[in-house]
């Protein structure tokens, strides 16, 4: 259970003996590759112990100052998973990220009885049929193949009951995959009109015609974010004869919506993946639950045969085994990519596509 920090920090000199369990500079590699938090943190706030003395997995309750002068506490856990799947730079405080994206307030609809179907009366819709006394789904349901009972199958388990009562089709609900991919939101609209598992739809979009393991084009993959990796290509393709032009491959589960994945730079002669990594103008990027997906995103291209280089630039430490560290674009990074290359494949494999 978490405690303050002065209670922590008692405890802590009375389990190691020692007035300074933690020693100044501990753990500045833990904390380096979060700029932002290091800025947040104030040592008067905490006893006049700094960062650096924090071990990133304390149970203990910190102060923080935003940039903003909002003061919040929090754990070294919660402040290092704050990013979430936002860009913005309001993520790493609550309140600047509540009121970034305040909370649409809801009104309460009073009760107006129930249609012959039985299911409850919508006030704020207007009926187009008054001589039919059915809800808006049960007509829709009319116009289509699914009856009621076989849309509450497609629903999942802990939503079933909320879609046999639902009266309209804007409602969101959980639904479950027949191929059985893991479950996803939608709403009933969407059932109805067949855009339904968001992986099944994708994947028929083009992963499904790739084998898995391939690398291919795809639509989906993403522009790149920087113009880093455009120019990391370009010196790559002047020193190796290889297609760079594929931008995604198949992999065998599924990653963020899709079967596929996108790294920055691939060389499917070497079946290598090169990434450029950098935390981003505010701090958000590869860091925190990013990096975790990072991680899955490696696991995924391993399992089918792929392995994976890591450019990580500033104070990012390295994930996997073949990762180096990153700067300026130039001949000296195009240099140690190489030699990356030649421990993963070996020298004489890739001097064969050296130019």
């Amino acid at each position: 259970m978490p405690e303050n920090v002065e209670q922590w920090w008692a405890r802590r000199q009375w389990s190691k003996g020692a007035a300074v369990p933690y020693p100044i500079g501990r753990y500045r590699t833990d904390w380096e590759r979060y700029p932002v938090l290091v800025r947040q943190y104030h040592p008067d706030l905490n006893h006049g112990i700094t960062l650096t003395q924090v071990p990133p997995a304390a149970d203990v309750y910190l102060v923080w100052e935003c940039d903003s002068g909002h003061r919040f506490v929090a754990t070294p856990e919660e402040q290092r998973s704050r990013p979430g799947g936002t860009r913005r730079r309001s993520a790493w405080c609550p309140r600047c990220a509540e009121e970034a994206a305040p909370r649409p307030v809801r009104t309460p609809v009073p009760e107006a009885g129930v249609h012959l179907c039985g299911h409850a009366r919508d006030p704020r819709r207007i009926e187009a049929d008054p001589d039919d006394d059915r809800c808006y789904l049960c007509r829709r349901l009319d116009r289509e193949s699914l009856t009621r009972e076989q849309l509450v199958t497609l629903a999942a388990p802990g939503s079933r009951v909320a879609v046999s009562a639902e009266n309209g089709t804007t409602a969101t609900h959980t639904w479950q995959c027949d191929a059985g991919h893991p479950s996803y939101r939608a709403s009933i609209e969407r059932i109805l009109g067949g855009r339904r598992c968001p992986i099944c739809r994708h994947a028929r979009a083009g992963a499904d015609a790739v084998a898995v393991g391939e690398a291919f084009v795809s639509r989906w993959a993403p522009v790149p974010a920087s113009a880093a990796e455009p120019a990391l290509k370009k010196r790559l393709a002047d020193r190796l004869d290889i297609d760079l032009g594929m931008n995604a491959v198949r992999v065998a589960k599924p990653f963020h919506s899709h079967l596929e994945v996108w790294p920055d730079i691939l060389l499917p002669e070497l079946t290598v993946a090169i990434e450029y990594d950098t935390t981003g103008r505010h701090g958000l990027e590869h860091v925190g639950p990013r990096e975790e997906s990072d991680r899955r995103k490696d696991r995924l291209l391993r399992a089918v045969g792929w392995e994976v280089v890591r450019v990580r630039c500033g104070k990012l430490q390295p994930i996997g085994p073949y990762d180096v560290p990153g700067g300026s674009i130039g001949d000296a990074l195009v240099e140690r990519i190489l030699a990356r290359l030649g421990e993963i494949r070996g020298d004489l494999f890739v001097a064969a596509y050296l130019r």
